[in-house]
């Protein structure tokens, strides 16, 4: 199976994963066979920093033989996209390009649902608006993980406290 991940650089299992599909510089391509990762290695997007025309990147993660794309977040229309190339799209989670493929394995991430900026008015998506809206979808990503990782802090705490 071939998983491609977007990303914000070019680390490879090290690599962070981007909040925004459309928007990040890279994408990690992870080749995995029977639960084990196979081969491992980064591409740059051809279209960062213009977006490309709707269709434009789930057609290049079509061509590059992945038949599943994570990312932070994603537009329903790249969601659609996917859906009709039969793509798995998975969305909504964040970290190193490791742990979110052991997490996808381990089957503890599915599904996608459209990422809130798409809740903004259109004219965030003008070019001299991408660097802000992307920043602040990380922010908003952040603060959730940084959430989640207090809460479980709190767990462990309390049963470390036993």
């Amino acid at each position: 199976m071939k998983i491609a991940l977007a990303t914000d650089d070019d680390r490879g299992l090290e690599a962070v994963l981007s909040h925004h599909f459309g928007r990040c510089p890279y994408y990690v391509v992870v080749d995995v066979d029977d639960m084990e990762i196979k081969e491992v290695k980064a591409l740059q997007s051809p279209f960062y920093g213009s977006h490309g025309e709707p269709g434009e990147v789930p057609t290049f993660i079509k061509g590059i033989g992945a038949q599943v794309i994570i990312a932070g977040g994603m537009g329903p229309k790249a969601i659609g996209f996917f859906e009709q190339f039969g793509i798995q799209a998975v969305t909504g989670i964040s970290g190193m390009v490791r742990e979110v493929i052991k997490a996808y394995l381990n089957g503890q991430t599915e599904g996608a649902s459209p990422c809130s900026e798409h809740d903004l008015p259109q004219d965030i998506y003008a070019p001299e608006h991408d660097e802000a809206s992307r920043l602040r979808e990380e922010m908003v990503a952040l603060r959730k993980e940084l959430a989640k990782a207090t809460e479980r802090l709190k767990r462990v705490e309390k049963e470390k406290a036993k």
